[in-house]
């Protein structure tokens, strides 16, 4: 017999856990997301990835605003679940919920535990310049991502591979360790192992100022940071009042001028100088209008021989 579950969570990233967990055998008794959102140029409410997958299959879905109502709770309770799965919710699980399932809950995290502890673990990983991230399926607690941990597995991170790329496969990974294991946890076969607080790291959010292109690093974090930026928040830097968008580009060596002067513009883009190296922007977006190539916005603006504003 599978054991009582309740899935949380809401984006792509947990639509993979949700249907490796339904498609082997372990149905969920409900579906946990978050409310549906305003999005796209309607601004129209979207449900969520989990929430359309939950209702295609029939599963009962629920959509608290907070989860430290006690009607919420007791909602919860009175399904008696064994174990609340967790993978990308959005919403911090409360001490009460934590305690209510018999045997916890387990969460799907997107990193090497302890390494990158938060909320944006993909970013953090490539930013950082790490080879390699991967997934761990961690026991819950009240820390945040600080439970022991039941299994991980490795996964490495491809040159010039954004965090959009990169998280997607990390779904996978994730659905597929999820599956590997859930039943050796439940039968008490596999225990979690305690982190190692000498290795702990953190990676918050990113914000839009976190985006931003600055033309006195170097060229390789400036790659770096248009790959973990993508999709979101997007990379970026300001030029005659607009704030453009950079989706794409790769760091080259050589450099000779002061950071900010634009190099050149061919067609393989818009080469840019940097403290360290010289910066090839391959793909941008001037605001309200679409992506264009290096060398379209490069003509656009006549940017050959200027210097960009660090």
């Amino acid at each position: 017999m599978s054991p009582r579950l309740i899935f949380a969570g809401t984006p792509g990233f947990a639509l993979e856990s949700l249907r490796a967990m339904t498609e082997g055998g372990f149905r969920p008794l409900a579906v946990m997301t978050q409310p549906d959102r305003p999005a796209g140029r309607g601004r129209k409410l979207q449900a969520s990835p989990v929430k359309k997958f939950a209702i295609n299959a029939g599963i009962p879905v629920l959509q608290p605003e907070s989860l430290r109502a006690p009607l919420v709770v007791s909602e919860l309770a009175a399904l008696q679940p064994e174990a609340i799965i967790v993978a990308a919710y959005g919403l911090l699980l409360p001490p009460d919920l934590l305690r209510l399932p018999k045997r916890g809950c387990i969460n799907v995290h997107a990193s090497l535990l302890p390494r990158w502890r938060g909320a944006a673990p993909v970013q953090a990983a490539i930013l950082a310049g790490d080879a390699e991230t991967g997934i761990s399926l961690m026991h819950m607690e009240e820390g945040l991502d600080s439970g022991p941990v039941y299994a991980q597995q490795a996964l490495t991170i491809g040159d010039g591979e954004s965090a959009g790329e990169l998280l997607e496969r990390l779904a996978r990974l994730g659905g597929e360790l999820l599956l590997q294991h859930l039943g050796a946890i439940f039968e008490g076969r596999l225990a979690a192992v305690a982190q190692d607080p000498g290795k702990v790291t953190r990676a918050g959010k990113l914000k839009p100022e976190d985006a931003r292109l600055d033309w006195q690093r170097p060229a390789s974090e400036l790659s770096r940071r248009l790959r973990a930026c993508n999709p979101a928040p997007g990379a970026w830097f300001e030029i005659q009042g607009e704030r453009v968008k950079c989706w794409s580009g790769e760091a080259l060596e050589g450099n000779g001028a002061a950071a900010g002067t634009v190099l050149s513009v061919t067609r393989d883009g818009v080469d840019i100088a940097c403290s360290v190296g010289i910066i090839r922007l391959t793909s941008l977006q001037r605001p309200g209008r679409g992506r264009i190539t290096g060398r379209e916005f490069g003509d656009q603006l006549q940017l050959e021989g200027r210097r960009l504003p660090t």
